[in-house]
């Protein structure tokens, strides 16, 4: 029901986009929220966003560097991530939660797959 998509290798201090694809059912009265996780570490929260009116949040880590935006038409969330670090080297998931502020894994209800992202120094 949640396809992340758009994962790559980047150089660092560049730019890279992935989304979220969702199908099958409406999550309008949701947020959706993207985390990471890194080799052996622990999936961390990324940011956030109500479905309904666009809401934002971020983790300190990322604000002014990652926006997260929603399309409604096309059912899609996605995260623009600039300037790019090698400590953002991680695998992406999104997920959907019926929790606003929603920062902890246990708070959402469905999860995409993940999307590898590898930002070289």
């Amino acid at each position: 029901q949640l396809q992340a998509s758009g994962g790559g290798l980047v150089q660092a201090g560049g730019s890279l986009s992935v989304s979220c694809a969702v199908s099958g059912r409406t999550f309008s009265t949701y947020s959706m929220g993207w985390f990471r996780q890194a080799p052996g570490k622990e999936r961390e929260f990324v940011a956030t966003i109500k479905w309904n009116d666009g809401t934002r949040y971020y983790a300190d880590s990322v604000k002014g560097r990652f926006t997260i935006s929603r399309d409604n038409a096309k059912n899609t969330v996605y995260l623009q991530m600039n300037s790019l670090k090698p400590e953002d080297t991680a695998v992406y998931y999104c997920g959907a939660s019926n929790v606003w502020i929603a920062t902890t894994i246990n708070a959402y209800d469905y999860w995409g797959q993940g999307t590898l992202v590898t930002v070289s120094s």
